[in-house]
């Protein structure tokens, strides 16, 4: 999915209405933002320095905070998500807060922890340059966000069941974005040494039903402004059911989805960073240095 200044592809009120209907019973279903959690939290215990005021945005339930108890000299944790019943549940001190509109100063925290959130968001470019604004100088972006594989299996069976049910089809699952347009989001947000990398997560369930109470549970269903309006019927989820169990159950029966995890790390740019050269700076001719390779392969 490409990302631009002025795409909106989410309902970012229904995002928060989701989250609100989530929170009573989030922690029923959260295990995966737990999962990202303590992912994130082992690569930051790689970076040798401190971070004494942090930012978890889009920070659900705490998940981070828990994770991050006692790490990386972490003097005071922001949580802030879109959602008020949810932030509520994630410690304090606490804001409500959307990602496209960050309520907090320019080099104001050190660190900005991010978990399963960024998906969600419209202005993605808008996003990353105000969280670059709010890091001081060599302040740290540590983050995870779905990507573009995830619930593949889901998004398959419900287009095509859809298509036998009506003869046609709306988006049933969220857009994602890749590798690729993360890092470049964070380039031209103005990040320093950014690297981008992924994994995948398989999750198994006993039927499709259990997966959508899961998603359900976690506030990650369908907040596409293009969606159908009215309530899937139980005919096309049957249906999407049925397909998902004839064409990716296991030998035990269960059915697997999965959940791609892009992880996103960046600095806010400091004149003690590496620096590239400038142009026209190199001391060695190309050809000679292309000389050189040659010799050294003979």
């Amino acid at each position: 999915m490409s990302q631009s200044d002025t795409m909106t592809v989410f309902d970012r009120a229904l995002v928060r209405r989701h989250r609100d209907r989530a929170a009573p019973a989030f922690a029923e279903h959260g295990f995966l933002f737990k999962e990202i959690a303590e992912r994130l939290t082992d690569r930051l215990l790689d970076i040798k320095r401190d971070f004494p005021v942090a930012l978890d945005l889009g920070a659900h339930d705490g998940a981070m905070r828990r994770a991050l108890a006692g790490q990386k000299g972490i003097e005071t944790l922001v949580a802030a998500d879109l959602s008020p019943a949810l932030v509520a549940r994630a410690g304090s001190p606490a804001v409500a807060a959307d990602e496209e509109f960050l309520p907090f100063a320019s080099a104001s925290v050190d660190l900005v922890v991010s978990n399963l959130s960024l998906h969600w968001v419209n202005d993605l470019p808008g996003a990353f340059v105000q969280i670059r604004q709010a890091l001081k100088p060599d302040g740290f972006l540590c983050a995870s966000m779905l990507g573009g594989e995830t619930l593949v299996e889901l998004r398959h069976c419900l287009i095509e069941a859809e298509q036998v049910v009506s003869g046609g089809m709306s988006p049933r699952v969220s857009p994602f974005a890749d590798v690729r347009d993360a890092g470049h989001l964070l380039q031209r947000a103005g990040f320093a040494l950014p690297v981008v990398d992924s994994d995948t997560i398989t999750v198994t369930y006993s039927d499709a039903f259990a997966l959508m109470r899961d998603l359900r549970g976690m506030g990650e269903t369908n907040a596409v402004l293009a969606r159908r309006t009215v309530p899937a019927s139980r005919t096309l989820l049957f249906e999407a059911a049925r397909l998902y169990a004839e064409r990716f159950a296991e030998p035990d029966g269960r059915i697997p989805a999965t959940f791609q995890v892009l992880y996103l790390a960046a600095w806010a740019p400091h004149e003690s960073q590496q620096q590239p050269l400038r142009p026209g700076s190199g001391q060695v001719p190309l050809a000679d240095a292309l000389k050189g390779g040659r010799e050294g392969a003979d």
